[in-house]
């Protein structure tokens, strides 16, 4: 398959689930420019399953990047999460919500292990269990288990009753 065409395929998704990985927009597109890059110059012995191997290779340049560095600051974050003009703010006091919810999310998700965050996040983007097993290398028998315990711990950590949702 063409590089534009697996870009074009698979470079939102890629974005999204970075930056929900992250909590850094900046980070995430710089990751997956990083992903495509790694494409070119090491490209998998098989294109059988590309979406995995390109979430897979995506998944670790986002824990190495976490590894090295802390995120971009306070500053970058607030930014990234401001409206993007003004006829789209809402009611302010609903905004501030929305603002403490997400950073309230992200704590949790920065709660989870490796494995249960990146389990979720997959899930969250449609990835069937035996793409999350093999981005995480492990058995399709155990995705379901990862994903139903990050979901326990994130409704514990944010005090949500069984049922409740995030977003209404």
């Amino acid at each position: 398959m063409e590089l534009e065409t697996l870009f074009a395929e698979h470079r939102d998704a890629l974005f999204r689930y970075l930056a929900r990985y992250t909590g850094d927009p900046d980070l995430a597109e710089d990751l997956v420019q990083e992903t495509f890059l790694k494409l070119v110059v090491r490209p998998p012995g098989t294109t059988e399953n590309m979406r995995g191997w390109l979430f897979t290779v995506a998944t670790n340049l986002a824990k190495d990047a976490r590894k090295t560095s802390q995120r971009r600051g306070e500053l970058t974050r607030w930014a990234a999460e401001a409206p993007r003009n003004a006829s789209s703010r809402a009611d302010p006091s609903a905004e501030v919500e929305r603002l403490e919810l997400r950073h309230r999310v992200r704590a949790a998700l920065d709660e989870l292990s490796h494995k249960e965050r990146t389990a979720l996040l997959l899930r969250a983007d449609g990835f069937a269990h035996r793409e999350i097993a093999t981005a995480l290398r492990t058995t399709t028998g155990s995705v379901g288990t990862l994903v139903a315990r990050a979901l326990t711990k994130l409704a514990k950590r944010l005090g949500l009753d069984q049922g409740e949702e995030l977003v209404p």
